[in-house]
């Protein structure tokens, strides 16, 4: 049987694409020679031939719109709407080719096929932004999307997955209407509502600091997701560690925030008050300590699984993470435990087969059983021991480290958190710290996050001590920044760095250095890792209080002294060449 299939519809995006997709795959299940044309306006259509059109045996509409049918006059044509071919496109075709009837000159109907467009063409975008942290760069992305689109004409709407949760959520409707979704995401998002939807893949870094480039990426490398359930993400790109890894760390992170503060409040009551059973004191510690610190690795573990393996994963990782806990494993047996787990619940669900009527025991039953007791031999009798040797190691190395290592180790954890300003580097750094926080190693912590602030608070002082060497804009954007660096936002100084990289990064990470070395120097502690400035509010939350207050300083005022001197070599020197 020898068939040509032509599909439409009214925006020529997905709904096209998707129906000669189906068609295609069912026509070859069926051992019959297809022709297809499918009228978009992304992608070149490949149009029938004469010659194609005469060798068919029968001419298949799938379409939601008008189209030419004039060139099939005298040939068998069945024309249908492409939602009856979701249903059963095999049913669809052989129904189809069963009911074909000759089309006369009269029932013939000319139309104009569709015509391509190109992004400059309005279209209707959705876009998911999220981070790791669920902070600056989630809502940054968002905002530079939403700029870039708009501009450029076009009706768009980003929906951002940060760490208050989804805001400005996309319904069902706007998604169904989307010519195009776009998700700029660092770590695992949902993505079954798009199922049939035209989709562009990217992460926040490219999408808010190269936004018209990612934009044209967009209309030009889009396709068709497919959601297969389990493991779904796998079919569309091959993720790294990194984001496996990233998505553990933005789940756990609330938990940590939430217990460091509580356990910060115990110590109003004083520094042991804990110890005494009934107190109020107690209380929060059990809270704290006992209950939200002890979530923090299993949660890591489960959603790292998740990231990997989707929802098969996340039991497996749940344990792995309670034996990692339990086993003196740390933080870093968590990691192993979260990959472990979903790597072994993805081999099953991609690899194990079973007969139809047993399918659906896979994800509540098999999956989870197996994965599981894998994961939890393998932390029991393989991982757990060693990996607890080295966290054990690592922590009375941190714990006993004299004056002149732990500058070091501050110096270097300070330089990494201003070198990418939110980027890979940076959240490796504050990762290491936030994973140290189980072992009640507060000191590190207490580095990076002053670091951390200084990227944003330098570019605020440079502009304000320096006001006759920035525009305007660069001034306003300046008092912005420094009010997201007492919030412990870095990427309040991507704005600069994007600008002028050369002497902006180098800046940051000279006061970024300074204040994390100084930070170790005076032993501060820091009981929550994240808030900035703000943690303040609660006692005992960051020690000692005042000397934490000057390293921060002091990284601050060599940041902004020192980039506000350099644009003024460079600025010096462009009007000497200019008098030349």
């Amino acid at each position: 049987m020898k068939i040509a299939i032509i599909t439409a519809c009214p925006s020529g995006v997905a709904n096209s694409i998707l129906a000669a997709g189906l068609l295609e795959q069912a026509a070859h299940s069926l051992g019959w020679d297809a022709k297809i044309e499918c009228q978009s306006n992304v992608i070149e259509p490949s149009l029938l031939t004469d010659a194609d059109i005469d060798q068919s045996d029968a001419i298949i509409i799938a379409a939601d719109r008008t189209i030419d049918t004039t060139r099939f006059v005298g040939k068998p044509v069945y024309s249908a709407p492409i939602s009856e071919v979701t249903v059963d496109p095999k049913a669809f075709l052989t129904t189809a080719c069963e009911k074909a009837s000759l089309l006369s000159q009269d029932e013939a109907v000319a139309s104009e096929p569709i015509q391509q467009t190109t992004s400059n063409s309005a279209q209707k975008i959705v876009a998911i932004t999220a981070c790791p942290t669920g902070v600056a760069h989630t809502f940054m992305a968002a905002e530079a999307l939403e700029q870039e689109g708009a501009q450029r004409g076009h009706q768009i709407k980003v929906e951002t997955r940060g760490s208050v949760g989804a805001k400005n959520q996309l319904t069902a409707q706007e998604i169904q209407d989307a010519d195009l979704v776009i998700i700029a995401a660092d770590i695992e998002v949902p993505l079954d509502r798009f199922d049939g939807k035209l989709m562009y893949r990217t992460k926040t870094g490219p999408a808010l600091k190269k936004t018209a480039q990612e934009m044209d990426n967009a209309f030009e490398q889009a396709t068709v997701y497919q959601h297969s359930g389990a493991s779904s993400a796998q079919t569309e790109e091959k993720k790294g560690a990194y984001k496996h890894l990233m998505t553990g760390v933005s789940h756990m992170l609330p938990v940590v925030v939430a217990g460091g503060l509580i356990i910060a409040l115990s110590f109003v009551f004083g520094i042991e008050a804990f110890k005494e059973e009934g107190t109020l004191a107690a209380a929060l510690m059990t809270i704290g300590g006992g209950s939200a610190f002890a979530l923090m690795i299993p949660v890591l573990a489960g959603y790292i699984a998740f990231s990997i393996a989707d929802r098969p994963g996340l039991a497996p990782g749940l344990v792995g993470g309670m034996l990692a806990s339990s086993t003196g494993a740390g933080f870093l047996g968590g990691i192993a435990a979260g990959f472990i787990a979903g790597y072994a619940a993805k081999f099953l669900a991609d690899k194990v087969s079973l007969p139809q009527s047993m399918e659906a025991l896979k994800p509540i039953l098999i999956i989870p059983f197996v994965a599981t007791l894998f994961t939890g031999l393998a932390m029991i009798y393989v991982v757990g021991g060693p990996v607890a040797g080295i966290m054990t190691a690592l922590t009375d190395f941190l714990n006993n480290m004299g004056s002149d290592s732990a500058v070091l180790l501050g110096l270097l954890l300070g330089a990494m958190m201003c070198f990418d300003l939110g980027g890979p580097v940076n959240k490796a750094a504050y990762a290491f710290g936030v994973g140290l926080l189980a072992s009640e190693t507060y000191a590190p912590m207490a580095a990076i996050m002053a670091a951390g602030m200084v990227p944003a608070l330098g570019m605020g002082l440079a502009t304000f001590i320096a006001k006759n060497k920035f525009e305007k804009s660069e001034q306003e954007a300046g008092k912005a920044s420094f009010v997201l660096g007492l919030c412990f936002i870095s990427e309040g100084a991507i704005p600069f760095a994007a600008k002028d990289p050369m002497r902006v990064i180098p800046a940051c990470m000279a006061g970024g250095a300074l204040t994390g070395a100084l930070s170790m120097l005076f032993g501060a502690k820091l009981m929550a890792p994240h808030g900035g400035l703000f943690v303040l509010l609660i006692p005992n939350a960051i020690t000692p209080v005042f000397m934490y207050l000057i390293a921060i300083a002091a990284g601050t005022a060599v940041t902004g002294i020192s980039y506000a001197l350099l644009k003024a070599k460079a600025e010096s020197k462009q009007a000497e060449v200019t008098t030349a």
